[in-house]
């Protein structure tokens, strides 16, 4: 669809702000839901640990194991889930991810073994592949660059909300018996039941493309359109061809952009993952205690995580406050292998502030690198081959606690990752690209943090 230009400068910057104004309230809401039941259906096995021990004799190791291979499955399928949300379009292939991953978390329910555990985590994985870069994907067509860094922090506080929140249900569905179910299989079939009738709500809520977005006027339509194709001419203008994959696997800034990302999941998922067993050992025990208990690190990330990106907004350089915000994820780490459980606790509340932070800064930095043309692709890659963190903390947790009784060992090197993390974010910002396969000259002033 062609759009003309909104007429006059002022003109056209108060209907492209009202715009990205309406874009925000009708989308990014539903997008926070969506992640919130996303995330809970991900990570909810950390909260029946023991359960699955006692009940099907699935020890730490296995657990470790199964718990990682979610994110085997999720990095082999991403790319090519990305590109066909491309060609799909959101609304359609979004909704297929939803209904197909609520179908496997609530065959959960019904695992017997250690093989059919390894099983659906593996198949959970491969169905919400694609969710997370199609949504990044989305803002790329959505959001002028400058918007997406506040966007990405509201978004991504789904998955904080969904930590807080995950606890208390969980220990309302755990307490569920009947019809020969106990109350692990009810919190899979029921947060499962929820993915699949929000699946359906989206299809009918939302829209793919700016153009059918009836709650925008011509006029903002063509505001919003035209910032986000004048970005991308900026972007292709020094340039030839559509780059090539093979120039994009070659590319160092992408490969960087996998390492950040990898170190952030680490730290993320071995968190995540680990937590509850952590506030156990506090001597917390009964399920809606631990709930709670878990919900606060992820509580103190939501107003912190915000703040950050609204200061990378106002002041410029955020990958200078990605770095800071990793180094805050390492101190944090370190430190809860210092003293006891509380401790340990008590500076896990303090890295979360880190990671949480730096997962939202991390997102607009690879997308104002991007061409459009590949950014569906590149993304999901990014995102595929730097979830493997999820795969190796739970796994490497898994075993260094049947070998040794801790994890102090894993949290010191969650610790080396971030700030190894950190060093890569502010080389990345002094460099410029070796070579015009994603973004010219021009692309990368404006995309230059």
């Amino acid at each position: 669809m062609t759009l003309s230009k909104p007429d006059g400068g002022d003109d056209r910057a108060r209907l492209l702000a009202q715009g990205v104004a309406k874009v925000k309230r009708h989308v990014l809401p539903l997008f926070v839901i969506m992640f919130i039941v996303n995330y809970i259906d991900r990570v909810n096995v950390g909260f029946v640990r023991g359960q699955l021990e006692s009940d099907l004799g699935i020890g730490v190791a296995a657990y470790g194991l199964g718990a990682g291979l979610f994110f085997i499955g999720y990095a082999l399928f991403e790319v090519p889930s990305n590109l066909m949300l491309q060609r799909a379009g959101a609304r359609v292939w979004l909704t297929r991810i939803m209904l197909t991953w609520g179908l496997v978390a609530m065959a959960m329910a019904f695992v017997r073994n250690e093989a059919g555990f390894y099983v659906l985590r593996f198949l959970l994985g491969a169905a919400e592949a694609g969710f997370y870069p199609g949504i990044l994907y989305y803002f790329t067509r959505w959001l002028p660059h400058h918007e997406r860094g506040k966007a990405m922090a509201v978004f991504l506080s789904g998955s904080a909300i969904a930590s807080i929140i995950a606890g208390p249900i969980t220990g309302v569905l755990l307490s569920l018996q009947g019809f020969g179910l106990v109350g692990w299989q009810w919190m899979f079939l029921i947060e499962g039941g929820a993915s699949l009738v929000l699946g359906i709500f989206v299809y009918f809520r939302l829209q793919s493309e700016i153009c059918q977005a009836k709650w925008l006027n011509q006029r903002e339509r063509q505001a919003l359109q035209q910032a986000i194709d004048d970005e991308q001419l900026a972007r292709v203008a020094l340039q030839g061809g559509k780059p090539s994959w093979r120039s994009l696997l070659s590319d160092r800034q992408i490969v960087m952009f996998c390492f950040i990302y990898f170190s952030i999941s680490l730290t993320i998922y071995g968190v995540t993952f680990w937590l509850p067993a952590m506030i156990r050992q506090m001597g917390v025990h009964g399920e809606m205690q631990v709930g709670f208990y878990n919900a606060l690190p992820w509580c103190i990330s939501i107003a912190c995580m915000y703040g950050f990106a609204a200061l990378a907004q106002r002041y410029g350089h955020p990958q200078r406050w990605c770095a800071l915000s990793l180094c805050i994820a390492a101190a944090g780490m370190f430190a809860s292998t210092l003293g006891g459980a509380v401790m340990a606790f008590v500076a896990l509340c303090f890295a979360a502030v880190g990671f949480k932070a730096a997962s939202a800064l991390f997102w607009p930095l690879p997308q104002g690198y991007l061409d459009a043309r590949i950014a569906a692709g590149v993304l999901a890659l990014i995102n595929s081959l730097g979830n493997l963190g999820g795969f190796v903390a739970p796994t490497m947790f898994g075993v260094l606690e049947a070998r040794s009784g801790s994890v102090h060992g894993g949290l010191v090197g969650l610790a080396a990752a971030s700030i190894g993390a950190a060093i890569v974010v502010l080389y990345l910002g002094r460099r410029r690209p070796h070579s015009p396969s994603c973004v010219g000259e021009a692309g990368m002033r404006q995309a230059r943090y």
